[in-house]
C-alpha cells in the first residue's frame, strides 16, 4: 500500500499478518475479501466479538473484553431501554419522514430544548457524513461562498464532498480546491511567540488560532475563493484531543463572523455528554455555532443523525432546494434517540462522565513519572489521549504506541489510536463507563507498559 491514513490505516489488520491467525480468525479474516480491500479490521489479531453489555463485550470464544473505544454505543452496548424502545417500534411501523409521524417531532423539540436558542431548526441523516455534507451545503449557500476551513488531521466524512476536507484520510485522498487547512492546536508542541502553548492563556492561544484562520482566508482570497465556513470538533478528536484552555475558541469563531463565514461545530465526537462540562462540546467552550451536526452516540448505534442550524442561516438553502432522506429520521432510529436521551437524563452520563473521567485521567497521568514514553494526557470527561513519546523527548513514537495498542488487545482491553503521528492512545469508552472500569483499565495498562518495558 503506497499510502497510509491516520485514522484506518494505523492500527490495522494486513494480510501478510494472516498466518500468524488460528485457522477460524484467518478463514473469517480471508471471507472478508467479498466486501473489497477498502474495509479495515482493528489489531494485528482481530477481535471476533459477539456480544456486548455496557462497556463489556465478548468475543466468539466467551473471552470478555474492556471497550475503551466505543462512542458509538454512548449509553453502552445493548441498552435494555434503547432495545425495547426500537424493537416495540418496529413491531408498528417504519417508513420515511414524507408522511406525519410523532416520533420525529417529538424527538426534534427534545434535542433542541439541549442547545442555545438560537439553533431552532433541525434536520436528520442516517450518518455524520451525510450530516457534515448537508451542513456544508447549507453554510456555502447561506455565504456564497466554497471556501472550507478544516485542521490537519480533521476527519468530517466520507461522502465525495466530506472526504475532500479530511485529510486524516491520507495522502491518496484528494482533497478540495477549494479548502484549506489550518494547523492542529496542539497545546503539547506548540510555542506561540516563544511561550510554550500549555502556559498560554485561552485568549493567548485563541488569538493564535484565529491568526490562522485569518492567513487560509487570505489565501482564499488570493485563488479567487470566497469563504464559507470552519468546520471543526471542538475537542479536536482526530487531531489528537485538544480541549483545553477552555475558552481558546472564542476569538476564533468571533474571526470566522468578522470575515463572513459560519461555524460548523461537528460534534459527533465530543457531544452527547461525552466532555461531562456540558450536553454538547461547544458549550463547554462557551460559544453557539452557526451550525451542528452529529451522528454516531445519538441512537446508539442506529444510522442516525443530525443537523441543527439557526433558522437565517438554514433559509436560503431549505427555503429554495427541497431535502429527503428515505430513512433519516425515520420512526424506530426515532425511538431508539429519544430512548438514548431519555437514558442519558435519567442516569446522569455528563455526570458520570466528568466523575469518572476525573478519575480515569488522574489515574494516566499518575503513571508518568515511573513511564517516560507518556507525554502528555489530556482530555475532557470520558475523552481523554494518552500521548506515546520516545523518552525524554517530545517525539511521537507510533511504534510503542501500536505495541501498547497490541498488547492491552491480548490484555483483553480494547482502544485505538489518533492524531498526526499515530502514536495518541484514544481513551473513548462508552458514557457508563465505571471505577471498576478504570481499575481494570489501570490494571491491563500498566501490566502492559512493563510487559514492553516502557
Amino acid at each position: 500500500m503506497a499510502t497510509r491514513s491516520t485514522i484506518m490505516d494505523t492500527n490495522s489488520f494486513r494480510p501478510e499478518m494472516a498466518a500468524a491467525l488460528d485457522p477460524e480468525t484467518r478463514k473469517l479474516t480471508e471471507e472478508r475479501n467479498v466486501l473489497g480491500p477498502a474495509y479495515r479490521l482493528f489489531y494485528r489479531n482481530p477481535v471476533h466479538l459477539v456480544k456486548g453489555v455496557g462497556s463489556h463485550l465478548w468475543d466468539a470464544d466467551g473471552e470478555e473484553y474492556l471497550d475503551v473505544y466505543n462512542n458509538v454505543a454512548s449509553v453502552g452496548h445493548c441498552h435494555p431501554r434503547v432495545v425495547e424502545a426500537l424493537s416495540k417500534q418496529a413491531s408498528m411501523l417504519n417508513t420515511h419522514t414524507r408522511y406525519l409521524h410523532e416520533n420525529i417531532l417529538h424527538y426534534a423539540e427534545d434535542i433542541l430544548s439541549t442547545m442555545p436558542d438560537e439553533l431552532d431548526r433541525i434536520m436528520f441523516q442516517c450518518t455524520g457524513s451525510e450530516a457534515n455534507d448537508l451542513a456544508v451545503r447549507v453554510a456555502q449557500t447561506y455565504t456564497g461562498g466554497e471556501g472550507v476551513i478544516v485542521t490537519h488531521e480533521a476527519y468530517h466524512g466520507n461522502s465525495a464532498l466530506t472526504s475532500k476536507l479530511s485529510p486524516a484520510l491520507g495522502t491518496a485522498q484528494t482533497l478540495g480546491l477549494t479548502m484549506r487547512m489550518i494547523p492542529t492546536p496542539d497545546t503539547y508542541r506548540l510555542e506561540i511567540d516563544g511561550k510554550p502553548a500549555s502556559e498560554c492563556t485561552a485568549e493567548e492561544f485563541g488569538n493564535w488560532m484565529a491568526g490562522e484562520v485569518r492567513k487560509a482566508v487570505t489565501d482564499m482570497e488570493r485563488h479567487g475563493i470566497k469563504f464559507a465556513a470552519l468546520l471543526a470538533d471542538s475537542i479536536f478528536s482526530s487531531d489528537g484531543v485538544y480541549p483545553d484552555p477552555v475558552g481558546y475558541l472564542k476569538p476564533v469563531i468571533d474571526t470566522v463572523h468578522e470575515l463572513g463565514g459560519v461555524w460548523i461545530a461537528d460534534e459527533v465526537q465530543p457531544g452527547f455528554t461525552r466532555t461531562g462540562d456540558a450536553f454538547w462540546g461547544f458549550g463547554r467552550q462557551g460559544i453557539v455555532p452557526d451550525l451542528v451536526t452529529s451522528g454516531k452516540p445519538m441512537a446508539n448505534g442506529l444510522p442516525t443523525s443530525l443537523m441543527a442550524a439557526r433558522h437565517e442561516v438554514l433559509e436560503p438553502f431549505a427555503g429554495s432546494i427541497p431535502y429527503f432522506n428515505t430513512f433519516g429520521g425515520n420512526p424506530v432510529c426515532m425511538a431508539a434517540a429519544q430512548a438514548v436521551l431519555d437514558v442519558m437524563r435519567d442516569e446522569d452520563t455528563m455526570g458520570n462522565a466528568k466523575k469518572v473521567g476525573k478519575i480515569f485521567k488522574d489515574a494516566v497521568t499518575s503513571l508518568m513519572p515511573e513511564h517516560p514514553c507518556i507525554g502528555d494526557v489530556r482530555g475532557a470527561g470520558l475523552y481523554i489521549g494518552c500521548e506515546i513519546v520516545k523518552p525524554g523527548t517530545k517525539n511521537p513514537d507510533q511504534k510503542a504506541a501500536l505495541d501498547i495498542l497490541e498488547t492491552l488487545r491480548d490484555n483483553h482491553i480494547l482502544t485505538s489510536v489518533c492524531g498526526r503521528y499515530g502514536n495518541i492512545l484514544k481513551l473513548r469508552p462508552p458514557l457508563v463507563f465505571s471505577e471498576s472500569d478504570v481499575d481494570w483499565f489501570m490494571d491491563g495498562f500498566t501490566k502492559t507498559l512493563e510487559t514492553l518495558k516502557l
